[in-house]
């Protein structure tokens, strides 16, 4: 039985995610446990509970929890991978995510490529690892042309709310990199509610793909995560540390893809 911890259902794409995993689990004979941790920040209690069914690995599917999250069921002895953390030279935990530094990185180089200058970042909470990674990328390229503002989670209603703040305090930037598709989708209702065109107004980059983002009334421009390759590496992972507890935590970051549709400028 394997633990599948996941903590943000606001999030579409975590149900693609979830539907990776537990079909990559069960085709390896293997028995998901989901683990439901919204809103839940006490690693000792997820720990009890996995304990209570007496799960022989773990993975933290989470682009929120800190890597001490996840850490907090090795050290109990359970083996586990985390998937979408932060990745590092010298990990404590097995990581398998993207580079989102350079994710940030590739955001920021496409919407200057596109001739925007004054360049918005709306992130997901500060505390998440992927938001303050992505940030850090997006900043190292656009440098003073770069602006943040920080969503309560990465939801429809969270990046509306934040991109109608920004209208509101009358500091619209030209074109915004929404570090998620779903705070990008509702970057964009917000933008329409006010009358705004894009991308003739206002440029949208958003980042995963996930499957609504491809809609004809959505044709988000955004950076692909390799969810397949994400999935089938930290399950390859994972079974390995089943077998071999002793091996040393590795970091294993994938490159991700520009997918180019209509919610920027040529």
């Amino acid at each position: 039985m394997v633990g599948l911890v996941l903590n943000n259902f606001h999030n579409p794409v975590f149900l693609q995610i979830f539907d990776r995993f537990t079909r990559g689990l069960q085709d390896r004979g293997l028995r998901p446990l989901l683990v439901n941790l919204t809103d839940e920040t006490d690693p000792a209690r997820s720990v009890q509970l996995l304990r209570q069914y007496s799960a022989d690995g773990v993975i933290v599917a989470s682009s929120e929890l800190p890597n001490t999250f996840a850490e907090s069921f090795k050290a109990a002895g359970i083996p586990t991978v985390l998937a979408f953390g932060r990745g590092d030279d010298t990990p404590r935990v097995d990581v398998v995510s993207i580079d989102n530094v350079e994710a940030g990185r590739m955001a920021a180089r496409t919407l200057l490529d596109r001739g925007y200058q004054r360049l918005g970042f709306i992130g997901g909470p500060e505390r998440a690892t992927t938001t303050q990674d992505r940030w850090k990328g997006f900043q190292q390229i656009a440098r003073d042309a770069a602006y943040a503002r920080f969503a309560g989670d990465y939801s429809y209603d969270a990046g509306q709310a934040a991109l109608l703040a920004e209208i509101e305090a009358d500091n619209l930037c030209e074109a915004y990199f929404c570090a998620d598709d779903v705070l990008s989708i509702g970057a964009l209702s917000a933008l329409v509610m006010r009358g705004f065109k894009v991308p003739q107004d206002v440029g949208i980059i958003g980042l995963n793909d996930m499957e609504m983002s491809a809609w004809s009334t959505i044709n988000l421009t955004t950076i692909r995560q390799p969810f397949d390759a994400l999935v089938t590496a930290a399950l390859n992972r994972l079974t390995e540390i089943m077998a071999s507890p002793d091996l040393a935590p590795e970091s294993l970051l994938l490159p991700c893809e520009l997918i180019i549709r209509g919610t920027l400028r040529r």
